[in-house]
């Protein structure tokens, strides 16, 4: 399955690195919800910034990579197989989103996890063989899940002032607008394969990459280290760039060094021309929304958390009703 997935996710496998060109299925049947189907498209569109984020931080795989990508499919799948039974469960409400919310939360996933790059996600959907049409019912599902779930538990406490102020607080910096992200780091590259070394391969490379990652976090100056061995126009400043925009960076690579505590050497990590080992100097957020503006969400953020125990109960009562067939192929 992870083959099957790394086809249809990963365009930037090199080398002697592992590389999947099998054919891949075009299509097919990933679960049943009581007759209802979620596709394999379905599931890969989803995984697909995860995958790519894994792909990069983890060149050579390996079990830490394996666990990772096996635990977040299998949340995704959890995920779809429950909005299925929820979905069931509610239809006879007729509940319906409008158009311009859908537009806005489309909006919203392409800056958070595209970096606001919106041909990269078509690009995405084009890989995994599925149409614009196709992800906004995805996305209507979603949010009229949301909405589903939000009237099933209506009867939950009213949020308190101090409660609302302090999940606000615990979540204002995911809510930013990224794409305002700026960062300042310093960069080694070590291409895949070096003119100047006939004999190099990208096992090799990724080997030397490995090399100079345990050097960088063993205490050697990075910034010598980089004007020894990268191979980029940022060599000779020792591999400083300096508030560089997130929408710069592809999104994986954006998203792995803005988790990373600043100081922190990482590494190497995989991009489609060789490899990268980093280390942040100074990461600046885009700007937060203001709770006034956002006030509503985090009530029902709030509300979730009240009720979660209550609803964990309700869906496990609902999937022991249901008809639930997981292909394992």
């Amino acid at each position: 399955m992870i083959r099957k997935l790394a086809c249809l996710l990963s365009p930037f496998l090199i080398g002697a690195l592992p590389v999947f060109s099998q054919a891949v299925e075009v299509n097919g049947i990933a679960a049943k919800v009581n007759g209802s189907v979620i596709t394999k498209n379905e599931v890969a569109f989803m995984l697909s910034p995860i995958f790519a984020q894994l792909t990069t931080q983890y060149p050579r795989r390996g079990p830490e990579f394996e666990r990772q990508f096996t635990e977040a499919r299998e949340k995704i799948l959890q995920e779809l197989i429950d909005r299925r039974i929820i979905l069931d469960e509610f239809k006879q409400i007729g509940a319906n989103i409008r158009p311009n919310l859908i537009d806005e939360e489309v909006k919203r996933q392409i800056r958070e996890l595209y970096n606001g790059n919106e041909a990269l996600f078509r690009e995405e959907l084009k890989k995994s063989r599925m149409t614009m049409d196709g992800y906004r019912e995805m996305t209507r599902e979603k949010m009229v899940v949301q909405a589903m779930r939000a009237q099933q538990f209506s009867d939950a406490p009213p949020p308190l002032p101090n409660e609302i102020q302090n999940e606000y607080e615990n979540v204002k910096s995911t809510l930013r607008d990224v794409t305002k992200d700026k960062i300042s780091f310093r960069k080694i590259f070590i291409p895949s394969s070096d003119p100047e070394n006939p004999v190099a391969t990208p096992e090799t490379q990724l080997a030397l990459a490995e090399d100079i990652t345990r050097q960088a976090k063993g205490g050697k100056s990075f910034e010598e280290l980089a004007k020894t061995y990268s191979k980029d126009a940022f060599a000779d400043l020792g591999g400083l760039q300096e508030n560089l925009p997130r929408t710069d960076l592809s999104p994986e690579f954006a998203a792995i060094l803005f988790d990373s505590p600043e100081n922190q050497v990482v590494g190497p990590l995989l991009d489609p021309r060789g490899f990268t080992i980093a280390v942040v100097t100074v990461k600046s957020p885009g700007p937060s929304p203001a709770l006034a503006t956002v006030r509503p969400m985090i009530e029902e953020r709030v509300r979730r958390k009240k009720t979660s125990a209550q609803y964990d109960r309700w869906i496990e009562s609902r999937r022991k009703r249901a008809m639930i067939t997981i292909s394992r192929n």
